[in-house]
């Protein structure tokens, strides 16, 4: 963790920033895109987002067992002792684990609901067993845990200019909108694993089923039929992101920048998938260095301009923030924000 970073923050406690420092290194590990946005935020708010972010890297890593091969009973005790630590943590603000320490402490520190955790550790158990979704809504009922709540977990640190209330329902949005974007440039890696979060319905609509796609994954053939379904997936979550884009203008004004460039790079990761013809059966989609070169330049540009009229406003007309997070912008090739949002 940048010892600036923490300075900001005003965590001493050398426990504290060594657990802070751990969730930050998991987080630029596995999270590359929303951790270059993350360097956009305010260095006193980083902290917290690596904290959130790092903890949801964990679990993940504990499902996925992406530490070796492990059987779902060992991933199920994992991630049962991290279920109990987590709510020792959050009672206590404590943990022996660092990666908890550091969550329990955010949570503290900007009173985040502890609810939306353990709904995060609920979706986190159905990975361990539910292997695909009938349909759409099935897949929203788990992406609420796995994804919304990340959303609202991440508002109370951005910060927002509206009671917090209003600014949830675009928050959560922009959770999914991040999620099923993965969920769509990592098809392939998934069905390794076992899972399809493509809605069945949806893939039967276009005469594709589970064995199709694993007939493609082994021979590295496409098949038109998979292409159309890719479409149709890709389509639905630029949808998601529209109900995202009037949050972005409810956020503090010195976190937008921040969200709006992980809302660009993670639409840009639409924009590749289809740049490659759909492919992701076969290879992961990735957004060029230089665009991601291009989306942060843009974002240091607006956070100069937020701070210079922060500055310039007069403290009684500051903005009411009671908390905030991710709220965004628009995915797609069409225009990314209106001119409040892009502010």
């Amino acid at each position: 963790m940048n010892a600036r970073e923490l300075d900001a923050a005003g965590i001493t406690d050398p426990g504290l920033r060594s657990a802070y420092t751990r969730c930050r290194e998991l987080n630029a590990r596995h999270g590359k895109t929303y951790f270059l946005a993350t360097r956009l935020l305010p260095a006193h708010r980083r902290p917290a987002v690596h904290a959130l972010y790092g903890f949801a890297r964990w679990a993940d890593d504990i499902v996925d067992c992406h530490g070796g091969d492990t059987t779902v009973l060992e991933r199920t005790a994992a991630l049962e002792k991290l279920s109990a630590e987590l709510r020792h943590g959050l009672a206590t603000g404590d943990s022996a684990e660092p990666v908890v320490r550091a969550l329990a402490d955010t949570a503290h520190r900007y009173a985040i609901d502890p609810a939306h955790f353990q709904d995060f550790m609920t979706a986190m158990r159905d990975d361990l067993t539910v292997t695909d979704y009938p349909g759409y809504a099935d897949l929203r009922r788990y992406m609420h845990g796995s994804a919304a709540v990340i959303g609202l977990q991440m508002l109370p640190v951005l910060g927002t200019t509206v009671p917090r209330a209003e600014a949830e329902p675009h928050a959560a949005a922009l959770g999914v909108a991040f999620q099923l974007t993965n969920f769509l440039r990592d098809v392939g890696e998934d069905l390794d694993r076992g899972r399809v979060y493509l809605p069945a319905d949806l893939l039967a609509a276009h005469g594709v089923d589970r064995e199709l796609l694993r007939w493609s994954r082994d021979t590295g053939r496409q098949d038109a039929r998979i292409t159309e379904a890719l479409k149709a997936f890709e389509a639905l979550t630029r949808d998601v992101y529209r109900e995202a884009v009037p949050g972005v203008a409810l956020l503090d004004p010195v976190s937008r920048p921040c969200i709006r460039s992980a809302f660009v790079l993670y639409a840009g990761i639409l924009d590749a998938v289809a740049d490659d013809r759909y492919g992701v059966l076969h290879r992961r989609a990735v957004v060029p260095r230089r665009r991601r070169a291009v989306v942060a330049l843009d974002g240091l540009v607006r956070i100069a301009h937020a701070r210079i009229r922060h500055r310039s406003t007069p403290p009684a007309a500051l903005p009411h923030r009671p908390g905030p997070h991710h709220v965004p912008v628009r995915a797609g090739r069409a225009p990314l924000v209106d001119k409040e949002a892009a502010a």
